[in-house]
């Protein structure tokens, strides 16, 4: 039984990898399975360099300049024009098209991006198609489980999630300033996931798109997609469909003032806020950004 997925008309497949185009469900295992998967270079993101082998769980990608991936590239670019509020800084953990679950990998020294695992132990993929856009996260940024939403969701551990609408592919590892648009917010297995988005300073229709409803004028039927993806991604691997809290994005006010929140929270985690975090995290904290030094 085969699946094919189809990429948008006026894509330019990049020199060196390929797009994963089908899969396929053994009737034993009840599960999609890639029938195809990208190869990508691991070292491609400028000032990065990757370790192990990619498609494995040994591949580790560092960044030359930082030590952690997390904790020390700054939550916003520095410099800038007026827009500089609604700015953060992307890390590209899985880029345009590429199916691969990538991640920061929160408790290993230097907080490398390596390839997440299923409950196997097999490096995980997504197997609802490829993803239509970039993801990442904001570093400097903590989703605090002790932080509950209306509905009494505590965050998901991590650092705030970031799907990026643009038609430009960024590497993984790359750090890209960001123009926020608004966020949407996931219930995932009983976890508060928020999902911030944004489009690069960088892409061509970054200067028309400055807020939600710019981006459904600019490329209509976008945010319905999103939810799709959002709420469905994990039923191809026989989970049940997630939620999301509203229908309806934020805009870009109300996304900052998460950001803002979240960030506070990951001072704490780091000592250096007005609040203790207690617990067992299992977090690697020991870097410059974290400790202050």
């Amino acid at each position: 039984m085969v699946e094919a997925n189809c990429v948008p008309s006026g894509f330019m497949v990049p020199k060196g990898w390929d797009i994963v185009v089908d899969y396929y469900k053994p009737i034993d295992s009840g599960r999609w399975v890639p029938w195809s998967r990208p190869v990508v270079d691991p070292g491609a993101a400028p000032r990065t360099e990757g370790s192990g082998k990619f498609g494995t769980l040994d591949f580790q990608l560092k960044h030359q300049d930082y030590e952690s991936f997390w904790h020390d590239i700054p939550m916003k670019p520095a410099g800038g024009d007026d827009d500089d509020d609604a700015v953060v800084n992307l890390v590209t953990e899985i880029p345009l098209f590429m199916t691969a679950k990538m991640e920061v990998q929160k408790a290993l020294p230097g907080n490398p991006i390596g390839q997440d695992s299923n409950s196997d132990g097999s490096p995980r993929y997504y197997t609802y198609g490829t993803p239509f856009f970039n993801y990442g996260y904001i570093p400097q940024t903590w989703e605090d489980p002790s932080l509950k939403d209306s509905l009494g969701n505590g965050g998901d551990n991590d650092p705030l999630d970031v799907m990026e609408i643009g038609a430009t592919r960024l590497e993984m590892g790359s750090v890209t300033p960001c123009r926020v648009l608004g966020h949407l917010e996931l219930i995932d297995e009983g976890e508060m996931d928020n999902k911030i988005l944004c489009i690069a300073l960088s892409d061509p229709d970054a200067a028309r798109i400055r807020s939600i409803g710019d981006l459904e004028r600019a490329k209509p039927g976008t945010i319905d997609r999103l939810k799709d993806w959002l709420t469905r991604y994990k039923t191809s691997d026989g989970k049940p469909e997630n939620s999301l809290a509203s229908e309806d994005p934020t805009n870009a006010k109300e996304a900052l003032a998460l950001i803002d929140e979240t960030h506070e929270r990951w001072k704490s985690l780091c000592g250096k806020g007005e609040r203790y975090v207690s617990g067992d995290h299992g977090f690697w904290l020991n870097a410059a950004g974290c400790k202050g030094q």
